[in-house]
């Protein structure tokens, strides 16, 4: 401002205050400043996925630390109590296994008397 002051002086104009209404750059300039609007978007966009890779990373470790104690805890109630647990937990995992199956359209259950019906050799 001061310079353009000075230099209006040598023609008798006196400034107190300028405002620039039009600026344009140049298209390079304007390219320059996109491309790096892109890479810092493309930075954070990079911070952000390490950010989460850490937070995965994190979680599968109290995960792996979880099942280690469960799977401790579980050994010393076998060895404490007997294999009781073990018989209930598979009981209840053939239970759902067997919703499952009994929801499957894909499944059908075929009784002892069923199965000597199917003719298996192929002796037509």
């Amino acid at each position: 401002m001061e310079v353009l002051q000075k230099r209006a002086r040598e023609f008798d104009i006196n400034l107190d205050d300028v405002s620039i209404t039009h600026l344009e750059f140049s298209h390079e300039y304007l390219a320059a400043i996109e491309s790096k609007q892109v890479a810092q978007q493309n930075a954070e966009r990079a911070k952000f996925v390490v950010a989460i890779r850490e937070q995965e990373m994190k979680a599968a470790v109290l995960r792996a630390q979880g099942e280690a104690e469960a799977a401790t805890l579980v050994a010393e109630a076998i060895s404490t109590h007997g294999p009781g647990l073990v018989a209930v937990r598979k009981i209840e995992a053939s239970q759902h296994i067997a919703k499952v199956l009994q929801s499957s359209p894909n499944v059908t259950f075929l009784t002892g008397n069923t199965m000597n019906m199917i003719n298996l050799g192929g002796g037509m």
